[in-house]
Formats: C-alpha cells, structure tokens, sequence
C-alpha cells in the first residue's frame, strides 16, 4: 500500500467533516470520483441535490489542515477502507443491515486513531461490554470479571468509554495487561466524559481510541447513538451488564442483533431497576444468558473453544457405584442394622451387600460395630443428605 500523499489525505479530513457520518451520497460520491475529486465537486457544490443539502452548513469549513495537525501533535494516524489496517471484515456486516429501517448502518468513511495496536487486529477475537452510567457495584464488578476473564483468553475489550459499565471494562482490561478499544463519539481530542480523562489517555496509551469524528468534535445524542453501531461491529459479540429497557447499551444491542453478531446479556436481582433492560434483552431469541467469559467465548472463539463445566460442590458420595449408593441409602441414620436388614432396604440380595458395605468402609462413610452397620458419623443421616 502507498503512503497516502498530503493532498489525499487532507480531502479525506474534509469529507470526514463535510457531513454527519455515515452518509450514503457522500460514501457513493467518494468511491465514485475519489475522495480529492469529491471533495473539490462539493467545494464547487457539484453534486447531487440531497447531499447539497446535507453539506450546505459544513462545506465551506475546510479545518482538514488544523485538524490533521492536531491529530499529528497527538500521534494519532487517519484510516480508510484503503489501509490494511481497515477491519474490512467486521465492516462487511453492515452489507446485511437493513437499511431502510436502520439508514445509519453503514460502515464509516474515516477513522480517526489513537493507539499502538491494529485495528484489524483487535477485531478479529473481540467482545465489546457495555452497559448503564449509573452501575450498581455489582454492574462494576461483573464487568471487571468478564473484562478480565477475556484477557485470560486473548480477547480485545471494546466498549464506549463512559461512566459505569464501560469504564470498569476498560479498568479491569487495562489491569490485566489486555488490549481494549473505547468507540468516541467526540473527536480524539476531546475527553469525553471529562472525569475518564485519564482513564481515556491510557487507552490511547496502551490500547485504541477509535472516532468518526475529527478533532475539536463535541458529543451529541444522535453521535452517541451513531457510535454505537461500531461498538456492536468491531465486537464479535456485544454484552450487556446492566441497563434500562431504553438505553444506549439497549441500543449496540439492537446493532449488534442487525449486524448478525452474538448479542449477550447478564442477569441481574429481579428487585435491581438497573438489570430491566437485560431481563427484557433475555425475553428475545437469540440473546443468550452469560455469566463468565468462558460463556462468551464459546459462543464467539475459535472452534474447539467450549466453556468448561462450572464448579460443583463435591461429596464423598461422587465416586459411588449404584449399588454402594443404594446401600449408602440404606444405612440408618441412628442405631445399627444388620446385613440382612440393610439388604431388604436396598432390595438387593444379602450376598450383594457386604462388598459395598466394605468399599464404604474403607471410604470412611460407614462403620461397623458389634455386628451391625451405621453411619460414620461425621455424615448426617440418609433423608438430610442432598439428591444427587
């Protein structure tokens, strides 16, 4: 791939303010004429009478020079669909949205980036977690043990970098050593929200800052709602820990659900205002329940990659046969019973009684004493022991 020379790049800087992304005339105008003969049709306002309109308050604003400095001075670098950088693999889903009911989704024009590692790259094995502002600790700490269990499993974190959800995501990620992408919806030189100003810098430190906007752009709502589809795209899987039944973490789920991506929720107390909108996500085919990242990865990892059982409580009763069970079961739980007696409460014949009266024995489960057979007695009696 050539070096992409001054004047290339500063058209792509224009166009990426000319409209608010993404924009299908000015996508089309772009891979039609090239982006530097695009962007002098728009300056002339040559073009097709809808994307005149859509351009008419930006057209004339030609920051690209400024705003390709500031991105210099950050050490940042400007992406398109024509470096190999370009996670042209998880933008092809966007080929699938429906667009006459999503319009927005559509794969980006520019990316502006700040960080050391390839996007490409971290698209590939990735899980974005997202989820409300407002987390409860327990919010917090699922997120950080979801975040950190990916990382034990070579998974990038993305989300959104805001307050709550995403920010323990992005805490927990960085903590373990893993890499983490946080979607803007501001441009890369501005913190947003103010109070991750520090937390943002060691994303862009260690890991990615990813935006579709240029340098200097302040957060809106309809940015926010914007950036959630490329959250949801650069995730194999989106998961949500916590959130309102209308919210922006319920929105990269709907993305998510339209990009054909595994969508993800995690369980909250059914008293927690919090957790509505992951219950009502949980009412929906396709979604599926996840409480560790082992869940997750199964779900999105390479083949071959199953979550391991989860942890049970373990007896000394694990390792018994059906007939040693069945004389187990038989065994009082106070004073003694003959051979005899325990056989007719197992229904087995006598003779088939005292091999697994011995094996219980040697276990430390059973006791013998003055001919009779009981409970040892660090073991409650049969009818207080769990089915198992």
């Amino acid at each position: 791939m050539d070096v992409m020379d001054e004047a290339t790049r500063r058209a792509w800087a224009y166009v990426s303010r000319v409209a608010e992304p993404p924009h299908r005339l000015l996508s089309e105008l772009v891979a039609t004429e090239g982006v530097v003969a695009a962007a002098e049709r728009i300056r002339r306002r040559d073009i097709d009478p809808k994307l005149l309109r859509a351009t008419e308050a930006r057209y004339d604003l030609d920051c690209a020079r400024d705003d390709l400095e500031v991105l210099d001075r950050m050490g940042g670098r400007l992406l398109t669909d024509t470096d190999e950088e370009w996670p042209h693999l998880a933008f092809a889903a966007f080929r699938g949205v429906d667009h006459a009911r999503r319009p927005q989704g559509r794969p980006p024009l520019v990316l502006w980036v700040l960080g050391p590692l390839l996007l490409c790259d971290v698209a590939e094995r990735s899980a974005a977690i997202v989820g409300t502002r407002a987390a409860t600790s327990y919010g917090e700490y699922v997120a950080a043990d979801l975040a950190a269990g990916l990382v034990e499993r070579d998974f990038a974190v993305v989300s959104g970098g805001a307050y709550g959800i995403d920010g323990a995501a992005h805490r927990a990620t960085l903590a373990a050593d893993g890499d983490t992408v946080a979607v803007l919806a501001a441009g890369l030189d501005v913190p947003y929200p103010a109070g991750h100003s520090a937390l943002l810098h060691r994303v862009g430190k260690h890991g990615l800052l990813v935006s579709e906007y240029p340098p200097g752009t302040r957060p809106t709502r309809r940015q926010f709602l914007t950036r959630n589809r490329l959250v949801a795209a650069l995730g194999r899987a989106t998961v949500v820990i916590e959130a309102g039944v209308r919210s922006g973490a319920a929105n990269t789920a709907g993305w998510a659900d339209a990009l054909g991506r595994q969508v993800c929720a995690v369980p909250g107390p059914i008293t927690s205002a919090s957790s509505v909108g992951c219950h009502e996500l949980l009412k929906r085919d396709g979604v599926t329940l996840v409480t560790r990242a082992a869940d997750i990865v199964e779900l999105v990892g390479r083949s071959g990659e199953f979550a391991p059982d989860l942890d049970r409580p373990t007896t000394g009763l694990d390792d018994l046969d059906d007939v040693e069970l069945a004389v187990f079961d038989a065994l009082p739980g106070r004073g003694m019973s003959t051979v005899d007696e325990i056989a007719v409460t197992a229904g087995l014949p006598a003779t088939d009684v005292l091999g697994p009266l011995t094996m219980l024995n040697v276990r430390g489960l059973a006791v013998q004493e003055n001919g009779g057979w009981k409970l040892a007695k660090r073991w409650p009696p049969a009818a207080q022991l769990p089915l198992v």
